[in-house]
């Protein structure tokens, strides 16, 4: 018999190992939450979120290889996998992967065997992810206001700046034009003396 990919085997044979989780999974989906040993959780993990991926999609091809893993021989079967396509699929449609949870619970009583409770998790998603990219947009809108009012401030302080300059400016024009003024006086004013004197 080859070894298994992923841990020891169930007991028995490759098929009976399947057939065996295949029937853990349509458990799962029905009651939403099961009781079992450890090791078996653990190894109906992989096989029920794989089957709730195909659920997710949505399409003919992915109802059909569920219902090749979930014999769809009996009604209860076609029942579970209608809710998990109608139901269950809808409720994880913004999960992307971790659609179970696997809780320890202590020993069995009778043999004393690890047990644990695997459930689905159905809780509405609240991505840190989301969190994480409105914080940075948020510290980026923060941030682009305090850039601008520096430009801005710049922009005062060389505006401030040409202002000195452009007061220069007019008073040295000023002073120019009032000795341009002086000069066109003096002569008038030597003129009209001259003429004064010879009257």
């Amino acid at each position: 018999m080859p070894a298994p990919a992923k841990g020891p085997r169930l007991g028995g044979g490759p098929a009976h190992e399947r057939l065996m989780l295949n029937n853990l999974a349509a458990a799962l989906f029905e009651h939403k939450r099961i009781t079992t040993t450890v090791t078996k959780a653990k190894r109906l993990r992989p096989v029920a979120e794989r089957l709730i991926t195909f659920a997710k999609r949505g399409d003919l091809a992915s109802r059909r290889r569920v219902q090749a893993a979930i014999s769809a021989r009996t009604n209860t079967n076609k029942g579970i996998i209608h809710e998990l396509f109608t139901e269950i699929a809808p409720q994880l449609a913004n999960r992307e992967g971790g659609y179970t949870r696997i809780t320890k619970i202590g020993n069995r009583k009778g043999d004393n065997a690890p047990m644990a409770v695997i459930e689905l998790v159905l809780e509405p998603v609240s991505p840190k992810q989301a969190v994480v990219a409105e914080a940075t947009k948020a510290a980026e809108r923060a941030a682009a206001p305090k850039a601008e009012p520096v430009v801005e401030a710049e922009v005062e302080e060389t505006a401030a700046a040409e202002a000195p300059a452009e007061a220069e400016v007019e008073e040295t024009a000023a002073a120019e034009a009032e000795v341009a003024a002086e000069e066109t006086e003096a002569p008038a004013a030597e003129a009209e003396a001259k003429d004064d004197d010879a009257k």
